[in-house]
């Protein structure tokens, strides 16, 4: 039974408070990565999912982030201000903690500032910034900042809380990808998380959810807000038939989950996953299971790209392309494709790739090749999971 065909009690709307059991760091020592295995207790809730679909998540903003605007707004914190879809006054503590945005500062806050402040330094220099051919400057400018930015950077204009607030987005949930089957993991949602920490503009910067759940939230006692998002992204009916995963870095999440659900459905199709990080030593996450599923038989194939652990960099794209003849051979069979991960470059880069092995390897011509892909997609044997 798939999540769809049981109605789950709990929505966008009315999110479940779930605890964590787990945060568990998946690199080893001397990883420049910080990836995490959290597993979340939907234990007796009758929230439901179904391999291929993804978490939704509603995280809280940094306190020590909401505390250094409301010092920079002159206020106490225990301000109202009004939030469009509430139909009551909250605390700007609250707004600033859970209901808006932080980051992402819009082009109608500088001019609201240039409008208020009084400082003539800062009035000429919002209105370079603000001039029709400043564009592409302007977009630099806001693509390095945040709203604290932009209230340290202009002083001279105080704003009051609500004319703050009015600037804000709502604080939206973020999806992850399940990386658990709940034939294996009943009660449990698992998740694999990489916490995005960066610089900008001279500040250290925190992903808003990643952080919320790899640092923030205290095991057992911070309720999450959380929902299932239902997703296209879900294994063949046909459990006769083979399936190949491309998903490097924490790609591998939904491709953990297929591969338990094909283990406890007893699925006869063959599974195959491609695999990429920086280091096999330190990088491969889940290394231990997935040796154990292969030594089992239960995957039937395990192609890995260390980029970092050779002279030339090598990815999950190489390691298609050297077992193109293979591949075709799947894929003429029947197989069906997946890629999770990476929109920008890993998915482009494999599209390219999974043409070349087509073209190369099955004999056809490039716009041939193009269209048999195209009826792969159509026919729901090319699915792609990418972010």
């Amino acid at each position: 039974m798939t999540a769809a065909s049981s109605p789950n009690p709990y929505t966008k709307d009315n999110p479940l408070a779930a605890k964590l059991l787990e945060n568990r760091v998946l690199n080893k020592d001397g990883s420049s990565k910080d990836v995490r295995h959290l597993v979340i207790d939907i234990a007796g809730s009758g929230l439901t999912y179904s391999v291929g679909d993804s978490l939704g998540v509603y995280p809280t903003n940094r306190p020590q982030l909401v505390e250094e605007i409301i010092e920079l707004l002159g206020a106490t914190g225990n301000e109202p201000v009004n939030l469009p879809r509430l139909t009551a006054p909250v605390s700007l503590r609250e707004a600033l903690n859970s209901k808006v945005s932080l980051s992402g500062p819009t082009k109608k806050i500088l001019e609201t500032i240039a409008a208020k402040t009084t400082d003539p330094k800062e009035k000429a220099q919002l209105a370079a910034l603000l001039a029709p051919e400043a564009k592409e400057a302007l977009e630099i400018y806001i693509g390095q900042r945040e709203y604290i930015d932009v209230l340290e950077e202009f002083p001279g204009a105080r704003l009051t809380p609500q004319e703050f607030v009015d600037h804000l987005r709502r604080l939206m949930p973020r999806l992850y990808s399940i990386a658990s089957s709940p034939k294996m993991h009943p009660g449990q949602v698992h998740l694999t998380v990489a916490p995005v920490r960066y610089e900008s503009n001279f500040r250290r910067r925190y992903g808003v959810c990643s952080t919320f759940l790899a640092d923030r939230v205290t095991r057992r006692k911070t309720l999450i807000p959380v929902f299932v998002a239902e997703s296209h992204f879900g294994l063949p009916e046909d459990l006769a038939k083979d399936v190949i995963m491309i998903g490097p870095g924490t790609g591998i999440a939904p491709f953990r989950a297929f591969v338990q659900e094909r283990v406890a459905t007893g699925a006869t199709g063959r599974n195959w996953l491609f695999f990429g990080d920086q280091h096999e030593k330190t990088d491969y996450l889940y290394g231990n299971e997935w040796k154990q599923l292969l030594a089992e038989g239960k995957v039937a194939r395990i192609d890995l790209a260390f980029s970092r652990d050779q002279a030339k960099k090598i990815y999950v794209q190489d390691r298609m392309r050297e077992a193109g003849a293979e591949l075709w051979a799947w894929l003429k069979g029947g197989a069906h494709f997946y890629v999770c991960g990476d929109a920008h470059r890993m998915a482009k880069d494999v599209d390219a790739a999974l043409h070349e092995i087509i073209v190369q390897h099955g004999g056809l011509e490039t716009a041939a090749a193009a269209e048999y892909v195209k009826q792969m997609k159509k026919d729901k044997r090319y699915q792609r999971d990418v972010y």
